[in-house]
């Protein structure tokens, strides 16, 4: 057992999910050999920047109350799966643009058992309209390295009215944050919290930015494929 994760999780009490976190990095590593999934190769590195970093979250409020939960540009299954380890009460969607990413997210969730976890192909700017998804969520989390106002185009629209859109940030979170002030409000969003506690602990700038869903998203966004990044909302 990687020891970084094996003391995080005695910390949290989350004991009971080592054995199969361990296994999800084992997996992904693995696929990583034939399938470019994360840059991150060394154990610790991954213990803290992927696995610890996607379970940052999980000790707001706002997490414990949510029931179903997107992951909006999923990549390797981040934050997604480890959260769906640690929490099988919850409903997870995790979405990816590339196909073949999103195939092998399902085989990893198949292979930890997660029956609580469903990866789909889709662009977000469609998913966004279609009915069964768009505000369906209690929350949005992403760890997508699009700018703040770009990604909030993106990931607002999945969200219920009185949820949440968690942000994954890194040290550019407060101009990014202070740059999306506008959009956010356009879109129905407000930021509410900034939480980059956890993550110090590890030399790691990063931060939780918890947007709040005040309002429904005016149906024309998402905007048309490529739109929101070639001309973010200011």
């Amino acid at each position: 057992m990687n020891e970084i994760l094996s003391k995080y999780l005695s910390a949290a009490g989350l004991e009971a999910s080592a054995e199969k976190l361990e296994k999800y990095m084992d997996l992904v590593l693995e696929y990583n050999e034939k399938v470019n999934l994360t840059a991150i190769k060394d154990r610790d590195g991954f213990a803290v920047k992927n696995i610890i970093d996607s379970l940052s979250v999980s000790s707001a409020d706002s997490y414990r109350k949510s029931g179903r939960i997107i992951d909006v540009g999923t990549g390797a299954g981040l934050p997604g799966i480890p959260l769906a380890v640690i929490s099988p009460d919850k409903e997870f969607v995790l979405m990816d643009s590339l196909g073949k990413r999103v195939k092998i997210v399902n085989e990893i969730a198949a292979e930890l058992g997660l029956g609580n976890v469903t990866a789909v192909h889709f662009r977000a700017e469609d998913m966004a309209h279609d009915e069964e998804y768009r505000e369906k969520f209690d929350m949005c989390v992403s760890r997508a390295v699009s700018q703040l106002n770009v990604l909030a185009e993106y990931c607002l629209p999945f969200v219920k009215k009185g949820g949440y859109f968690v942000s994954y940030k890194g040290d550019s979170f407060a101009e990014e944050a202070h740059d999306a002030v506008n959009a956010l409000k356009i879109l129905g969003g407000k930021l509410e919290s900034v939480d980059s506690g956890l993550m110090k602990n590890y030399g790691l700038d990063h931060a939780l930015l918890f947007i709040k869903k005040e309002k429904q998203t005016p149906s024309k966004y998402p905007r048309k494929a490529g739109t929101p990044k070639r001309n973010p909302l200011r």
